[in-house]
């Protein structure tokens, strides 16, 4: 049966009262709950945003000198190539360590309001572990691609791509946008900052375009995680409690009492 005129106006304004509805949401919980935030907390609630715009702003200042620049490689320098332990030891000073082929103001304008939001909805803790886990596994991932080689259906990297610098906050930026959006139910940030990327892969296939997507896979499965209790682990860890159970208690002992005086028995004759 074809949809009569007013189907189509019943259904057209359903869409609109959903997509009014959605960005009223939306709204309130990425912009408006933040804002709250900020004006309870005043500016401590903002203390991560301006360590890391300062922080990029220092470093980019002090690489402009070549004695700057060797001292920001050995401090916060990241390549594929590097040893591990190196590696790992350098990420978190990498995330203040703006990428050569990116404008850093425009960055610094995008880290921190990235930061300054997901400290006012997270808190500092959780915003510290989101930005780094999403930056480690874009970094880890990236060696992974380096040590299979090229193939393996484009996943692998040719060994030349370990050499390219891989610092700046741009992983932990998506990932927190991304974890935002999954935890406060935001779809049109998911999708802005989703499909950015992909988009950014696809246009410029290079190893900063598939670190993002790791980190905002990354951010959806902590975002999915969220404020969730995992029952296996705990029926785990139930199962292997080794509390050792009191001690069996002796039988009691007899408080010695007063001299018993044998009584005297009658015999029958």
């Amino acid at each position: 049966m074809p949809f009569m005129k007013g189907d189509w106006s019943r259904v057209a304004g359903r869409a609109v009262r959903f997509v009014r509805r959605t960005l009223r949401d939306e709204w309130h919980a990425i912009v408006m709950e933040p804002v709250r935030q900020l004006v309870r907390r005043g500016l401590s609630g903002l203390v991560l945003a301006f360590v890391a715009a300062l922080g990029v702003i220092f470093f980019h200042g002090i690489a402009q000198h070549p004695f700057g620049r060797r001292l920001v490689w050995h401090l916060g320098g990241v390549t594929a190539d590097l040893p591990l332990w190196l590696s790992l030891l350098r990420t978190p000073v990498s995330l203040y360590v703006p990428a050569l082929d990116l404008p850093v103001w425009a960055g610094i304008t995008q880290l921190f309001l990235a930061f300054a939001l997901a400290e006012l909805a997270l808190g500092r803790g959780r915003t510290l572990a989101v930005a780094y886990v999403t930056t480690l596994a874009g970094t880890m991932t990236a060696r992974v691609m380096v040590a299979l080689g090229p193939g393996w259906e484009g996943f692998g990297l040719p060994p030349e791509v370990g050499r390219i610098l891989d610092t700046g906050p741009s992983a932990a930026v998506v990932g927190l946008f991304t974890y935002l959006a999954v935890v406060r139910r935001a779809p049109v940030v998911f999708t802005l900052t989703g499909g950015s990327m992909v988009w950014e892969s696809v246009a410029v296939p290079n190893l900063a375009g598939r670190e993002h997507l790791i980190a905002v896979a990354a951010a959806i499965v902590l975002g999915l995680l969220h404020g969730r209790r995992l029952p296996f682990p705990v029926r785990l860890v139930e199962r292997l409690d080794t509390t050792p159970s009191p001690p069996r208690s002796d039988p009691p002992i007899p408080r010695p009492g007063p001299p018993r005086h044998p009584v005297p028995s009658f015999r029958l004759p």
